[in-house]
């Protein structure tokens, strides 16, 4: 009884401690191999707990490998693209301008039920009010209203509504997505362009979003002096 409840008491506290390494948010925002690797390290402590014949010290060595590669693997995936497309997926437009792509849909093997009840997490109840839909690759939807469905704001009371646009990250860490260029329909050229008249150039971008209107964000990379 005192080994099984010490074994418990130590693999728990390792447990704890490599979660607590990887940093890793609740279940249903973690990202497809942050949970394979969660599922892998309850196995993996679950075995010397129900076999005492087992060495805990292999237990907790397998634990800590698991999260020495996850751990690794984000670091990789935050400097390449190609990486983090690999392991984690990308996003689904599934409404773009008010319209359903049933072939994002057929791609991500959603249903019209899937999709109505992801809305009404949403708090959507009418397709016909979502301008558009993003499927995010840790399963939650990202919706943004018509301008007409849109809450008003006193900016609202003495300006128009501008027709709803959807932002796209056009350079993620010092590099170009070429997907969402082509998607606003522009290139590299016009996006230095930009840059050039705000005195930086790609390296030195974290991050920058653009809609259709060239309306844009610039977030520059934090100096380390």
């Amino acid at each position: 009884m005192i080994i099984t409840i010490t074994r418990t008491v130590i693999l728990y506290i390792f447990v704890t401690l490599g979660i607590r390494l990887m940093g890793k948010r609740q279940i249903g925002e973690m990202q497809p191999n942050e949970l394979v690797v969660t599922l892998l390290i309850s196995e993996i402590a679950a075995i010397p707990l129900q076999d005492t014949s087992q060495p805990i010290l292999d237990g907790v060595v397998a634990i800590f490998t698991l999260v020495i590669l996850e751990i690794i693997i984000s670091v990789i995936a935050m400097k390449s693209i190609t990486v983090r497309k690999l392991m984690n997926g990308k996003s689904a437009v599934i409404i773009k301008n008010g319209v359903v792509d049933q072939q994002a849909m057929k791609n991500v093997r959603m249903t019209v039920l899937d999709l109505v009840e992801l809305l009404r997490g949403q708090n959507v109840f009418d397709i016909s009010t979502v301008a558009f839909a993003v499927l995010e690759v840790n399963g939650n939807l990202s919706i943004l209203l018509k301008s007409s469905e849109q809450p008003a704001t006193s900016g609202d009371l003495k300006l128009n509504k501008e027709a709803a646009v959807l932002p796209l990250p056009v350079i993620s860490d010092g590099k170009l997505i070429n997907e969402s260029l082509k998607a606003l329909e522009t290139d590299s050229v016009k996006i230095k362009k930009i840059l050039d008249d705000n005195n930086t150039v790609i390296e030195n971008v974290f991050l920058m979003t653009m809609d259709r209107d060239a309306k844009f964000t610039l977030i520059k990379k934090r100096s380390n002096k």
